[in-house]
This record gives structure tokens, sequence and C-alpha cells, in this order.
């Protein structure tokens, strides 16, 4: 493979996951997935997609080159019946270095039977390897990640199109912006915007949507399942009201580690009447969250950012869409023009 699909990306970082097709078949691909996240994984890229048969050789070229495989004389038939033109999902795992064991360690044992309760394989796999050979064919044990740095770098290049560049998005480092439909309606955006740039962080990738029901649900949904909090509100109705067809704003805004916390003191208090002066909220809220319960009503406080670096990936892809990984590298800072001379 061309080592400039992948130039200066340290796999020590970086896996690749591959949910074989019976993962696929079973509909236990989001639960894989889940499983690694929860373990404190970054997963991104997802892609769904048909193996090619040369996918698989190459992902399982050790086993096939490895001349003391007597016993397995049909292995190259038994991976082109298990892969060539079935479904399977690859993602990519972002960690610490060396993430590769914890990941081997997560999926467990490759034979089912022997992957201890706890790993992937042995909670959700229902094969064996003495079924398989029985059968003559592979295990079906759902998910294979990449052994290390160098496999992920092949695998890589294996499974993402020829000329795809990695992009590392380090959410700990960007947010997003949304200015809600009254920071519109009201004319504020370009101020709200210029408070948070004000603060010392860079505004780019500046987009004005017209809200999809489901983007409102995704980034609500704490308040949706939280409904039973809010008896008198039916908050489905109240957030479609608030939202769909309506026009927001939305930014990324970029900084320092620390960079959530900064932003959520600078928009101040949810309640624009318990927010602060010198806040975002303090200085230009009009509403109250007194009178929104009052009238059914979620509150009109202008903005929202991103709570933490987990719910900025998740109203990036609500809100820019997963496909526009390209955004989220930060473009450079135009140089500071020299201040004027005091007069």
């Amino acid at each position: 493979m061309g080592g400039g699909v992948v130039e200066g990306i340290d796999f020590d970082r970086w896996a690749v996951i591959l949910c074989k097709p019976d993962a696929v078949a079973r509909g236990l691909v989001e639960q894989v997935l889940g499983r690694m996240s929860d373990a404190g994984f970054m997963v991104t890229d997802r892609l769904d997609l048909i193996a090619e048969p040369w996918q698989p050789h190459v992902v399982y070229r050790d086993l096939l080159a490895d001349t003391g495989r007597r016993n397995l004389p049909d292995l190259p038939t038994w991976i082109d019946a298990a892969f060539a033109g079935r479904h399977v999902t690859v993602a990519l795992a972002h960690g610490e270095p060396r993430l590769h064991a914890r990941l081997r360690q997560l999926i467990g044992h490759t034979d089912p039977t022997r992957a201890v309760v706890g790993t992937i394989r042995g909670d959700l796999a229902d094969d064996s390897l003495m079924a398989a050979k029985a059968q003559q064919r592979l295990v079906r044990n759902l998910v294979h990640t990449s052994d290390d740095a160098a496999g992920a770098r092949r695998e890589y290049g294996t499974w993402y199109r020829p000329g795809r560049r990695l992009q590392i998005a380090d959410f700990d480092r960007c947010s997003v912006i949304l200015c809600k439909p009254d920071a519109v309606e009201r004319g504020l955006v370009d101020a709200v915007l210029e408070r948070i740039e004000t603060a010392g962080c860079m505004v780019a990738s500046r987009r004005t949507v017209a809200v999809q029901p489901w983007q409102a649900h995704v980034h609500y949904w704490d308040l949706l399942v939280d409904a039973d909090h809010f008896p008198d509100r039916d908050i489905p109705a109240c957030l479609d009201d608030a939202y769909t067809g309506k026009a927001v704003t939305v930014a990324l805004a970029y900084g320092e580690p620390g960079l959530h916390d900064q932003l959520r003191s600078l928009i101040g208090h949810f309640d624009p009447l318990r927010a602060a002066p010198g806040t975002i909220r303090g200085d230009f809220g009009h509403d109250s969250l007194e009178r929104a319960l009052a009238e059914k009503r979620l509150v009109h406080n202008l903005v929202h950012t991103s709570d933490d670096a987990d719910a900025a990936r998740r109203d990036f892809g609500t809100w820019f869409g997963a496909d526009h990984h390209g955004m989220l590298t930060a473009p450079a800072r135009t140089p500071a023009q020299p201040a004027p001379a005091d007069r």
C-alpha cells in the first residue's frame, strides 16, 4: 500500500474495527461499537460496505501465507465464503498509545466459547471454533480489531478508499455553537459569535440551517428521556414548535483544553433571569424560566455550546453531518494586527 494515504498518522493511537458479516446479519453492530465507546475509545468514521474479495485476503494475509496451516488447506475458500460480497461495517477507534492490546482484550478470545464474560465475543457471540471446523468454515466471532500499529495502517488502507485522509478531531479543543431560533429572529447571531471570539476562541465554519425534526430530537435527547420531570408539558411538541423548520446558525469554536467549561461560563445560566451580567444570556436574554413554564414552552436563551467532548462529537454529527469530518481541522489563525497607538 502506498504510504501517502496515511502519512503522519500515529497508528499507535488508532485502530480499525471490522464488524464482520455475522455481526451485521445479527444486528449487533451498534452494540459492538457501543461497547467500545463505553470502554473509553472514541469511535468515528463508520462505513457500511460490501466486502470485495481482495479486502479480507489482505486482512487475513498472515493466515493465508502461513506455511504451517497444513490442517486448513481450504482457508482461502472459507474466507471468500465468509466475506466476499457480504455486508460489513468498519470504523476507527482512537485512544491512548498502544490501544490495540486493550481492544483485543475487550473483544475476547478468537473462540467465543473460550471468551470470558464481559468481553464482546463472550457476551454476544453464539458460535464455536469446534462447530466451525466441523462445518468447514470460519468461526463467527463478530468483530476484529487491528493487532498493532502496523496492522492498523494496513487495514486503514484496506477498508477506506484510496486517497482518503484521516481527520483527527480533538473534541477537547472544539465545541459546537448553536445560535437558537430566538437569536436568529432577534438578529443577535453576530453579537453572540463576536462575544465568543472576544473571549479568545476561534470561530469557524458558520452556517445557517433549517432545523429538521430529528436534529431537535437528537440535540435534546435528555429532555425527551426525562419527560416525566415535566408532567404538564408535551416535550416532543414543545421541541417541534420551537425548532422544526426554523432557522438556526451553527459554528465551530476552537480553543485550548477546558474550552467547554469556558464557553458554558461565558454563555451563562440557562435561565436568562439568573444569568450574571457579562454573560451572553445575562446581557442579551429577555426571557425567563418562570415565564416559559407558565406558557408550557421551552425557555428562549439564545445559544447553546457543547457540554463536553462527547457532547461536541454528537453535536457536530447532528448539526454539520457525520460525513463532514474534513471541517474539523482548525483553520490557521490570521496574524493579529498591531494594536493602534494610544492617542
